[in-house]
């Protein structure tokens, strides 16, 4: 297998800080890897010396000359004064196919929530940005993928989309990400980075890694301990007198002196078992009642009612602005509904953990922070000191002393989060909790929250997460609409398979619809867009002169077929057929001719009504079909822009059978009426 980049004692240090000690390991084609480790260990510092955007203090990196890199950053940058949409192909203008990079571009921005591809990048928000700039990774020609936090801002469809990519990529790739259920379908290769060493688990996903690591800890603490003992031993036969002058004697004392100075291994422990006392919730909580709530024309609540109950766990998800962080702004009062009302009871005492920290003393110790906030908590086993706290929450003796504006991003999170569990809410409010914690914060925060007497809300799209504190899933169906679920989020998909599952075969065995609503249905619905909407836009230039081809093939077929009347081609004694359009022009001149003819099918028309119904069915399974493949395919970009283009053309024959249709059947209940009469 093919090696892609080495990497022999390399070492990184900032002021105050060392990040990376000496770190030595290989790449090689087909590796899939997941770089873990507590937040301000290195993580993002690696991803930047391999992609070349810094240099190692030490040691060296040497990189395949075949190697070809695409880079998502954890900040991405962008030129403000250019569009969206150009800085996505910013570099990219002297490939071959230009202008279809250009409408693949388009729609994949689109497929991440991104609506104004042409407004200039300075109106992106941080999210926004984020997913813009995988957008432009993803599309950068490449055989090795560096990725920092490619899931953060991601919803569940957007994430599953991005899976699926991963998992028909061809080259190799290193991600930093805190999405377990994404690690253990992805990667192939785990990196734990600890204290500045690396941990390397070959053939693991996040699962496995946690097997192997659990039995390499194991290993460890075994060994250390027969060290112990053999350091004794020779501890007292140096404490006796013991002098070099033997060989024998000098391997004792060099003996001696290598476990005097042994590295000692660590070992983790991430269970926090603290049963907090929080403030006392009295019967009444939080009662929604019949609340909506719209931004302009559009509705993003609407009628919804629900009280919180005292062990409430409730997970809430949807696509990205959906109306979510909306829904934890009416339940905690931030913001007033336009109809119905919040009722909240006078003993609740809500702790916000938002999107967007509050603004950290940039100088102050990291200790008087969480003090001026609370000198301690209580729990069943007495009071926790803010210092004790502190400890489980990551933050060493030195580091408790340290100054809060050398922390990394994603150690500031974690220590805005123990400031919002040290005030002692009764009810948690959490929103996209796990956006920049490391794994190992999240378990804490997830084991913390067990015991956690009080309502836990959490607006989250890791689903890992949700699976662990959620004990019921409020999905927001769109249109304002906000569905309930019991359990977490595993037991929520597989409900909403079940009822999907019955509303397809509802909508089969009740019948085909006909017209612009069955025409909604045979074109599909759901997850094969996440797939087809790039591929479609690999074909983007193609658009205008394909439509006026379809357009041309239309009036001809309406020419041929939807003109014959009993071959005389006549519009008298009925309404006409407008040729190419499939539309009925009523009360024309023709409909009031006093000679009027009967209605009759030709024999060409009444053989296609005969068949017609079977026709759209076979065209409707065959587009299934290539929607699914188009699903499957998502990141192999030939093969999606073959199976876009096939589902083009079919959409376009089901819409003219569809025209047919919808004409012989007026056709017919003009012959049936004429006979009654």
């Amino acid at each position: 297998m093919e090696t892609l980049i080495t990497l022999e004692n390399v070492s990184k240090e900032y002021p105050h800080r060392d990040v990376l000690k000496n770190i030595s390991f290989g790449i090689n084609d087909g590796d899939r890897i997941g770089l873990i480790g507590v937040n301000g260990t290195g993580k993002s510092t690696l991803l930047k010396c391999l992609a070349g955007e810094e240099e190692a203090d030490e040691g060296r990196i040497t990189k395949n000359g075949k190697l070809r890199i695409a880079y998502l950053p954890q900040t991405p940058v962008f030129d403000n004064s250019k569009s969206v949409l150009d800085n996505v192909v910013e570099g990219k203008r002297a490939e071959e196919d230009y202008i279809n990079l250009r409408g693949q571009a388009r729609t994949l921005l689109l497929q991440f929530g991104i609506e104004n591809p042409d407004d200039t990048a300075e109106h992106l928000s941080g999210g926004t940005k984020k997913r813009a700039a995988l957008v432009r990774t993803i599309l950068t020609p490449s055989n090795f993928l560096i990725l920092d936090e490619p899931t953060n801002h991601l919803d569940s469809d957007m994430t599953e989309w991005l899976e699926n990519f991963l998992k028909g990529y061809k080259g190799a790739f290193i991600m930093i990400t805190h999405d377990r259920y994404f690690l253990d379908r992805t990667v192939n290769k785990m990196i734990e980075l600890d204290q500045g060493k690396i941990y390397e688990y070959v053939g693991a996903n996040y699962s496995k890694y946690l097997e192997m690591k659990a039995e390499r800890e194991e290993i460890a603490l075994s060994t250390e301990h027969k060290n112990q003992n053999l350091y004794r031993i020779e501890l007292a036969w140096m404490q006796r007198g013991a002098r070099a002058r033997t060989t024998k004697q000098k391997a004792h004392i060099e003996r001696f002196n290598e476990l005097a100075n042994r590295e000692k291994p660590v070992i983790t422990d991430d269970e926090v078992k603290i049963s907090t006392l929080s403030s006392r919730l009295g019967k009444k909580t939080i009662i929604l009642d019949h609340i909506s709530k719209s931004f302009g024309e559009k509705q993003v609540i609407k009628d919804f009612s629900y009280t919180l109950l005292s062990d409430d766990r409730i997970g809430i998800i949807g696509k990205n602005g959906c109306g979510k962080s909306t829904l934890l702004k009416l339940i905690t009062g931030l913001i007033q509904p336009d109809t119905g009302k919040v009722e909240t009871g006078i003993t609740v005492k809500a702790g916000f953990f938002l999107q967007e920290n509050e603004e950290l003393p940039q100088n102050e110790r990291v200790i008087d922070y969480i003090r001026e906030t609370a000198d301690y908590i209580k729990s069943t086993d007495g009071v926790i000191t803010a210092s004790q706290m502190l400890e489980k929450f990551l933050f060493s003796g030195a580091a408790q002393y340290g100054i809060i504006g050398k922390l990394s991003g994603g150690e500031k999170r974690r220590l805005f989060l123990l400031h919002v569990l040290m005030q002692e809410p009764n009810i948690l409010i959490l929103d996209e909790p796990t956006n920049d914690l490391d794994i190992k914060t999240l378990t804490i925060l997830e084991n913390y929250l067990k015991s956690f007497p009080g309502i836990v809300i959490s607006v989250s799209h890791d689903r890992y997460f949700l699976d662990k504190m959620a004990n019921r899933i409020f999905s927001f169906e769109g249109n304002g609409i906000i569905k309930q679920y019991e359990g977490g989020y595993s037991d929520y998909r597989l409900k909403k398979e079940v009822e999907d599952e019955k509303e397809l075969f509802g909508e089969l065995s009740g019948g085909k619809k006909r017209g612009k609503e069955g025409k909604a249905e045979a074109n599909g619905k759901g997850k094969a867009e996440a797939g087809a909407i790039a591929a479609e836009n690999q074909n983007g230039s193609k658009k205008a002169s394909e439509g006026e081809g379809r357009e041309e093939g239309k009036a001809k077929e309406g020419s041929e077929e939807g003109t014959s009347w009993n071959g005389e081609g006549t519009s008298e004694g009925r309404e006409n057929w407008s040729e190419g359009s499939g539309s009925w022009n009523k009360g024309s001149a023709g409909g009031n001719s006093r000679h009027e003819k009967k209605v009759r099918f030709s024999y060409k028309e009444e053989r296609e009504f005969e068949t017609i119904d079977a026709d759209i069915e076979k065209l409707e399974a065959e587009l299934a079909e290539v929607e699914a493949g188009i699903v499957k395919e998502a990141s192999n970009y030939p093969k999606l822009s073959e199976l876009s283009k096939r589902k083009e053309e079919l959409e376009t024959k089901l819409e003219e059978k569809m025209e047919r249709w919808e004409y012989l059947s007026e056709l017919n209940e003009k012959i049936q009426a004429q006979k009654k009469n």
